[in-house]
Protein backbone atom coordinates (compact mmCIF):
# COMPACT_ATOMS: atom_id res chain seq x y z
CA UNK A 1 0.00 0.00 0.00
CA UNK A 2 0.83 3.69 -0.18
CA UNK A 3 -0.12 6.78 1.37
CA UNK A 4 -2.93 8.62 -1.01
CA UNK A 5 -3.17 12.27 -0.62
CA UNK A 6 -5.97 14.42 -2.82
CA UNK A 7 -6.44 18.09 -2.63
CA UNK A 8 -8.23 20.92 -4.69
CA UNK A 9 -11.82 20.53 -3.86
CA UNK A 10 -13.89 23.83 -2.60
CA UNK A 11 -17.07 25.47 -3.32
CA UNK A 12 -17.94 26.83 -7.11
CA UNK A 13 -21.04 27.74 -8.81
CA UNK A 14 -23.17 25.41 -11.10
CA UNK A 15 -21.02 25.62 -14.74
CA UNK A 16 -17.98 26.09 -13.22
CA UNK A 17 -14.88 23.96 -12.72
CA UNK A 18 -12.77 22.41 -10.47
CA UNK A 19 -9.33 20.66 -10.40
CA UNK A 20 -8.65 18.17 -7.73
CA UNK A 21 -5.14 16.47 -7.67
CA UNK A 22 -3.70 13.46 -6.33
CA UNK A 23 -0.43 12.12 -5.25
CA UNK A 24 0.23 8.43 -3.87
CA UNK A 25 3.57 8.77 -1.93
CA UNK A 26 5.82 5.37 -0.21
CA UNK A 27 8.57 3.01 -0.68
CA UNK A 28 7.71 1.61 -3.93
CA UNK A 29 8.90 1.30 -7.09
CA UNK A 30 5.48 0.16 -8.84
CA UNK A 31 3.39 2.25 -11.13
CA UNK A 32 -0.04 2.30 -10.09
CA UNK A 33 -3.70 2.78 -11.83
CA UNK A 34 -5.29 6.08 -10.18
CA UNK A 35 -8.80 6.28 -9.70
CA UNK A 36 -11.66 8.68 -8.99
CA UNK A 37 -14.46 7.66 -6.82
CA UNK A 38 -16.83 10.00 -5.26
CA UNK A 39 -19.77 10.28 -2.32
CA UNK A 40 -22.97 12.14 -1.99
CA UNK A 41 -25.15 12.20 0.93
CA UNK A 42 -27.19 8.89 1.21
CA UNK A 43 -25.56 7.53 -2.03
CA UNK A 44 -22.76 4.85 -1.77
CA UNK A 45 -19.57 5.55 -3.58
CA UNK A 46 -19.49 5.64 -7.33
CA UNK A 47 -16.71 5.69 -9.49
CA UNK A 48 -16.15 8.92 -11.52
CA UNK A 49 -12.55 8.29 -13.63
CA UNK A 50 -9.67 5.98 -13.86
CA UNK A 51 -6.38 6.04 -15.65
CA UNK A 52 -3.98 3.27 -16.09
CA UNK A 53 -0.17 3.63 -15.44
CA UNK A 54 1.14 4.93 -18.16
CA UNK A 55 -1.70 7.34 -19.05
CA UNK A 56 -2.34 5.56 -22.25
CA UNK A 57 -6.01 4.35 -21.08
CA UNK A 58 -8.49 6.64 -19.67
CA UNK A 59 -12.20 5.42 -18.03
CA UNK A 60 -15.32 7.70 -16.78
CA UNK A 61 -18.45 7.14 -15.65
CA UNK A 62 -21.47 7.58 -17.32
CA UNK A 63 -22.89 10.61 -15.17
CA UNK A 64 -19.42 12.46 -16.01
CA UNK A 65 -18.50 11.81 -19.73
CA UNK A 66 -18.00 15.07 -21.80
CA UNK A 67 -16.97 17.25 -18.66
CA UNK A 68 -14.48 15.55 -16.39
CA UNK A 69 -10.81 14.76 -17.42
CA UNK A 70 -8.47 12.41 -15.52
CA UNK A 71 -4.94 12.77 -16.57
CA UNK A 72 -1.71 11.82 -15.22
CA UNK A 73 1.11 14.35 -13.49
CA UNK A 74 4.75 14.47 -14.17
CA UNK A 75 5.70 12.86 -11.00
CA UNK A 76 5.33 8.88 -10.72
CA UNK A 77 1.99 7.93 -8.79
CA UNK A 78 0.11 11.30 -9.06
CA UNK A 79 -2.85 12.15 -11.20
CA UNK A 80 -5.42 15.05 -11.78
CA UNK A 81 -9.07 15.02 -12.15
CA UNK A 82 -10.54 18.17 -14.45
CA UNK A 83 -13.67 19.27 -13.66
CA UNK A 84 -15.85 21.48 -16.32
CA UNK A 85 -19.39 22.44 -16.15
CA UNK A 86 -20.01 21.39 -12.81
CA UNK A 87 -23.89 20.60 -11.70
CA UNK A 88 -25.05 20.59 -8.30
CA UNK A 89 -25.24 16.69 -8.16
CA UNK A 90 -21.63 16.72 -8.58
CA UNK A 91 -21.48 17.71 -5.09
CA UNK A 92 -19.73 14.91 -3.27
CA UNK A 93 -16.62 14.17 -1.62
CA UNK A 94 -13.89 13.13 -3.93
CA UNK A 95 -11.80 10.35 -3.18
CA UNK A 96 -8.42 9.17 -5.06
CA UNK A 97 -7.03 6.07 -4.83
CA UNK A 98 -4.41 3.70 -5.85
CA UNK A 99 -4.51 0.50 -8.15
CA UNK A 100 -1.54 -1.85 -7.72
CA UNK A 101 -2.99 -3.84 -10.85
CA UNK A 102 -1.77 -0.69 -12.90
CA UNK A 103 -5.32 -0.90 -14.25
CA UNK A 104 -7.05 2.46 -13.33
CA UNK A 105 -10.47 0.95 -13.60
CA UNK A 106 -13.65 1.25 -12.34
CA UNK A 107 -13.67 -2.19 -10.53
CA UNK A 108 -13.65 -0.36 -6.25
CA UNK A 109 -11.79 -4.00 -5.41
CA UNK A 110 -8.24 -3.38 -7.09
CA UNK A 111 -7.68 -0.32 -4.96
CA UNK A 112 -5.45 -1.42 -1.79
CA UNK A 113 -4.96 2.35 -1.06
CA UNK A 114 -7.23 5.48 -0.75
CA UNK A 115 -7.69 8.98 0.13
CA UNK A 116 -9.20 10.75 2.99
CA UNK A 117 -11.29 12.65 0.58
CA UNK A 118 -12.20 16.40 -1.03
CA UNK A 119 -15.51 18.14 -0.69
CA UNK A 120 -16.44 19.32 -3.69
CA UNK A 121 -19.63 21.63 -3.33
CA UNK A 122 -21.70 23.00 -6.43
CA UNK A 123 -24.17 25.71 -5.85
CA UNK A 124 -27.35 26.53 -8.01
Amino acid sequence: QVHVAESGGGLVQAGGSLRLSCAASGRTSRQYGMGWFRRAPGEEREFVAGINWSGAATYYGDSVKGRFTVSRGGAKNTAYLQMNSLKPEDTAVYYCAADPSGAGSSRMGEYDSWGQGTQVTVSS
